[in-house]
């Protein structure tokens, strides 16, 4: 077992492109009773055999490049020196981060530093005939090489959708007839309690021309991982800590068996209902943020166990989640009258894997249906071993080079970390949760705008309510001017700092960056409106840009204005709200602005994009197969953890059709 104890643990020494591994200390492991270190063993393992989904979900050819790419990389028959070999590296590595040969978080094709001709020559000499069979090389190349080919997994903007995005969603259907056939499928079903159409299958066409679900089951596409994940959830499921943990298990067990959507709100509401156990676990097809019509999930798992006592936090917030919702500055008419089931916790993460890693949240609010979280409530997560390796990372040379004055430095370093932890839970655990749809409403209404509009929500309702006096009474912040280290730092990113994670000239894509962008642009555009003294001011200061608060407290009241106004667009469905509060403020970036941030962030020599390694689990066994004893590794680097994991967790053939 590895001993890491020095304050940098966190760093992993690699870093490449625009990307910087972390690594996360699972606290409190050892504690643990050998039944739930054995219960997160066998959880892991499950998830660790769903990565294979994730890649061809992000696109058609992405196994296959990836197979290409390490089996160059793994050849003695090239040039490890050659600048091509060097470059393919790193494309390799950004590939295994993003998942699929997108960027996990712009959305842009990556752009290979070495030479299409080098590319086939190196393949040459390197296949095997097992992968040659499956691999058009030409295809692939087309594929990689030529920029108007797949340029962008998910779009937001254009006439289809669809059709703009690579994502491997959708097989010959365009925007309209998807829309179409999930819209005869609603109408079809209970609009009280609607399952989430389409969230588990690719919509294609068959022979005929007619569209069909291929769904993702046991027995159908996917299948092979499919029955490796179930084959670790039965063993996982006699180290259980009460029954109703294990009915969990059967429950996902016969959803990925059958596919049936019905069968799947019956598993999330036992899943939000079994809130005792330490031990938890997220596995199967959840977030649409990869689908550009918000409709298909992609597949993710986090194994953890409850931080007690940082939960102790967020369990004052559970408890007083009636006050928030009755408390808000939303319409009454948008209101829950009873707050129910809403429990909230701060864990440390154990595994991750899909679409958590290497890149993942720092919090988790589910399940995603509207009518389970009415009636039966949500379950939500702070990570906070994960957020804590995310603050020790980062430093205060961005701090030291954006906020306006010392003055601004100093209260992020004095309140930096309490705000950051606090505004994540009341975004996971008070914010997805409140609020409700008007009778009627579908919960897909906003379309491509919806995921946006959520974040904005949640944002929104921690914000306001870090400002709020009930947290001093709850002794969740030490005085009354905490809050405006979370304001500073928020309205700095949106509107300037996130933007060092967009190439100059493109658009904003991704939904939490335009959630963020738009928040801070809709204040700025009503900062005069307050009084004589704008609210937020734009300071041009010896050639670089800042910005200034004049006003905490109507910045709150402005927070509170656009939330009430996200509420209504959300709780009626308004789709034209949606899309021109969205395209307004979230979508463009003033490029002046945008390349002096580029060129300030780049002196700084800092990765604007962070990512984990995995821990590694060790079980010791007796002679009879049973465990004794499960202990970590933190030692296994980046590379070799990839490699291993694209060996020993291979599940699909390169073509799934």
């Amino acid at each position: 077992m590895s001993n890491i104890n020095n304050d940098n643990f966190e760093y992993a020494n690699e870093r490449f492109a625009d990307l910087q591994m972390l690594r996360y200390k699972v606290e409190g492991f050892n504690n643990l009773t050998l039944k739930q270190k054995t219960l997160i063993y066998h959880l892991s393992e499950a998830a660790l055999y769903g990565r294979d989904i994730l890649f061809d979900q992000n696109g058609k050819y992405n196994l296959r490049i990836k197979q290409i790419l390490e089996d160059i990389y793994l050849s003695k028959n090239v040039d490890r020196q050659s600048d091509d070999f060097k470059a393919m590296e790193i494309y390799l590595k950004r590939v295994w981060f993003s998942n699929g040969i997108h960027h996990h978080y712009g959305c842009d094709k990556f752009i290979p530093g070495f030479s299409e001709s080098w590319f086939r020559s190196a393949w040459d000499k390197c296949k095997s005939k097992e992968h040659a069979e499956s691999i058009n090389i030409d295809e692939i190349c087309n594929v990689i090489f030529n920029p108007e080919i797949m340029p962008k997994r998910v779009s937001l903007s254009g006439k289809d959708l669809v059709k703009a995005s690579a994502c491997n969603y959708y097989e010959n259907v365009t925007q309209e007839e998807a829309e179409k056939y999930y819209n005869t499928l609603k109408a079809q079903g209970n609009p009280e309690r609607p399952v989430m159409y389409g969230m588990n299958s690719r919509l294609a066409k068959d022979k005929n021309g007619n569209i069909i679900e291929k769904k993702w089951t046991a027995s159908t596409m996917y299948g092979s991982a499919i029955n490796k994940i179930i084959e670790h959830l039965k063993l996982a499921r006699p180290f259980v800590e009460d029954e109703q943990q294990g009915k969990v298990l059967d429950k996902l067990i016969d959803y990925y068996i059958t596919g049936d959507l019905k069968t799947f709100d019956e598993y999330s509401i036992l899943w939000v209902e079994n809130t005792e156990p330490l031990v938890d676990f997220v596995n199967g097809f959840i977030e649409c943020y990869g689908d550009p019509l918000g409709l298909k999930c992609s597949w993710e798992s986090i194994v953890n166990f409850k931080d007690v006592e940082a939960t102790k936090r967020t369990e004052t917030l559970s408890k007083n989640a009636q006050w928030f919702e009755d408390h808000s500055p939303v319409d009454e008419k948008f209101k829950k009258e009873n707050v129910k089931g809403i429990s909230a916790k701060v864990i440390n993460a154990a595994i991750l894997a899909g679409d958590l890693y290497p890149a993942t949240a720092i919090g988790i609010n589910l399940p995603n249906s509207d009518w389970v979280r009415k009636e039966h409530g949500s379950k939500s997560v702070t990570i906070g071993n994960l957020t804590s390796a995310y603050s020790k990372a980062a430093g205060n040379g961005m701090r030291k080079e954006f906020c306006f004055s010392q003055e601004e430095v100093d209260l992020i370093e004095k309140y930096g970390d309490t705000t950051d932890d606090l505004h994540t839970d009341l975004h996971e655990c008070l914010g997805h949760g409140s609020g409700k749809l008007l009778p009627g409403v579908d919960g897909d209404s906003l379309k491509e705008y919806g995921s946006t509009i959520e974040e904005a929500r949640a944002d929104l309702f921690a914000l306001y309510y870090l400002a709020d006096p009930k947290l001093i009474e709850l002794g969740l912040v030490p005085d009354d001017i905490a809050y405006r280290s979370e304001y500073y730092t928020y309205m700095m990113n949106g509107y300037m700092t996130q933007l060092v994670r967009i190439e100059l000239g493109k658009d904003i894509e991704e939904a939490h960056m335009r959630n963020r962008a738009l928040i801070a642009n809709w204040v700025m555009d009503h900062s005069d409106c307050k009084n004589d003294t704008p609210v937020v001011s734009v300071i041009h200061r010896e050639g670089k840009t800042y910005i200034k608060v004049n006003d905490y407290t109507q910045l709150r009241n402005l927070f509170g204005e656009l939330l009430a106004e996200i509420q209504r667009i959300k709780s009626e469905g308004d789709y034209r709200a949606a899309k021109n509060l969205v395209e307004k403020y979230g979508v463009k970036i003033d490029k002046t602005l945008h390349q002096e941030v580029l060129e300030r962030y780049n002196k700084l020599n800092l990765a604007p994009y962070k990512g984990f390694i995995n821990p590694v689990y060790k079980p010791t066994y007796d002679k009879d197969g049973n465990i004794t004893d499960i202990t970590i590794d933190y030692t296994e680097s980046y590379t070799n953890q990839m490699l291993r994991y694209s060996h020993d967790y291979r599940t699909l053939p390169l073509i799934n059709e």
